[in-house]
């Protein structure tokens, strides 16, 4: 908790006479709002950016909408790239299951990765 105290997104609690931490009992929610929007993909600055929203008596609603559109064209993009990067790496698997490395020129690096190089 005083991590995300330091973070900005907890405010400082009240202290006891004996110096303790006394939590308010609205911690718990703010808490369980963090750790649901972590395992949502937000970032503590987003995080940060919603709970300011909040705490001005503004509803955060539709910066979480941006929020998470954004994320979610995040998610497509790297899924499209890792899709190719699947690809390829099926095609250099085809081509190393068909290598002899005993038949492997010196000519290049690696007759599997790349072309082979010119003479």
């Amino acid at each position: 908790m005083r991590f995300y105290e330091q973070a900005g997104l907890l405010p400082a609690p009240p202290r006891t006479s004996s110096g303790y931490r006394d939590y308010p009992p609205q911690t718990g929610i703010r808490l369980a709002f963090i750790r649901d929007a972590q395992s949502a993909g937000l970032t503590l600055a987003e995080i940060r950016s919603v709970l300011a929203l909040r705490d001005s008596g503004e509803a955060p609603c539709a910066h979480v909408t941006d929020l998470i559109q954004q994320h979610l064209a995040d998610i497509e993009r790297r899924m499209a790239e890792l899709r190719k990067t699947r690809s390829a790496l099926r095609g250099l698997a085809e081509r190393a299951a068909a290598t002899d490395p005993s038949t492997c020129s010196d000519a290049g690096i690696c007759s599997i990765i790349g072309t082979p190089a010119e003479k």
